[in-house]
């Protein structure tokens, strides 16, 4: 028998084995009083159960530790779809992608919108709580791309960190990996991977973030995963990917990814009469907040110029109405 049936479990503890949600969401059922216990409402955290005899339910469905299947997907997430169960405004979801899972499972951690690669679905929440708890020190990889060129005075501010908020901000490690003309590829490494912190960090150094990809969590990669797709993994296979032992713990030897990019050297970078460097502030017009709202103002011109009927009147206005990834553009 499984040793979590010979012990008490603590109440948020045994929703999230169970797989119905992350630790941190089941304190949030307990809290808001839709958590049952042998048919009472539980509102305490320090609750106990006993998976063996109590009767556990949320919002009227009942939660048996026994009967779970545990699935662990590596999926690679393409821009355009939200990292959530339900999204109120009707956008797509990851869950979208992947609709044949026969069981519940919940994304670990989240990628936003506009951003993209790899995401980890489970409905293991032990294992969920261990990626992203700060104490297991599980290192992030991502490939961000900014507007304009480099220079040795940005690249240094980015690896000292920066306070935002009152919350200092700093990755383990920065480097340029490509150059293009007037936008530049850089690499970030993250041990917490606080809400949208590498976007705070670059936009506190003068930054814009022109694309965000999560390339690797450890040793796992996207590399050979296409964008939309997943994988399955065991449980084994994830735990000897994030430097764990079968119990959880941190080994001494930690396995970290490789990227086969090279990293590139700037300091032959110069401005010229057709290259800005990237902490301008020309190109703040394309952060994210100014960027919904310039696609807002585009979709409200486009159903005013069907209303006058002006060469666009064969439009109506439910095709005017697009998701902002569908006006990237015309805003470039």
């Amino acid at each position: 028998m499984n040793n979590d049936f010979k012990q008490t479990l603590r109440l948020q503890k045994f929703i999230a084995d169970c797989g119905f949600s992350s630790r941190r969401k089941a304190e949030e059922f307990i809290r808001e009083g839709r958590v049952k216990v042998n048919g009472h409402v539980v509102t305490e955290f320090g609750t106990k159960v006993s998976p063996e005899n109590d009767v556990v339910s949320v919002d009227g469905q009942l939660l048996d530790l026994g009967s779970i299947h545990r699935h662990y997907i590596l999926m690679n997430k393409p821009r355009g779809y939200v990292t959530t169960l339900h999204d109120p405004e009707g956008r797509k979801t990851v869950m979208d992608l992947i609709k044949e899972v026969p069981e519940r499972v919940y994304p670990v951690g989240r990628l936003d919108y506009l951003s993209e690669g790899l995401l980890l679905l489970t409905n293991d929440g032990e294992m969920a709580n261990r990626i992203m708890h700060p104490r297991y020190n599980i290192t992030k990889v991502y490939e961000v791309k900014v507007f304009g060129i480099m220079n040795d005075s940005i690249l240094k501010k980015l690896r000292n960190g920066v306070s935002v908020d009152g919350v200092f901000l700093r990755p383990q490690f920065v480097r340029v990996i490509k150059q293009l003309p007037n936008k530049t590829w850089l690499e970030f490494r993250l041990s917490e991977g606080k809400n949208r912190e590498i976007r705070k960090i670059c936009e506190a150094c003068g930054l814009t973030v022109d694309k965000l990809k999560r390339v690797a969590i450890a040793e796992l990669s996207v590399d050979s995963v296409a964008p939309g797709k997943y994988t399955f993994l065991t449980k084994k296979e994830l735990l000897r990917c994030l430097g764990l032992n079968k119990e959880g713990q941190k080994l001494n030897k930690v396995p970290n990814y490789i990227s086969s990019k090279k990293s590139i050297n700037i300091k032959k970078n110069r401005l010229t009469s057709d290259k800005t460097f990237a902490d301008d502030s020309s190109f703040r017009k394309f952060r994210k907040e100014t960027y919904y709202e310039a696609s807002k103002n585009l979709q409200l011109k486009r159903m005013q110029d069907n209303e006058k009927g002006t060469p666009n009147k064969k439009k109506n206005n439910a095709d005017a109405v697009k998701a902002p990834l569908e006006e990237e553009s015309q805003l470039s």
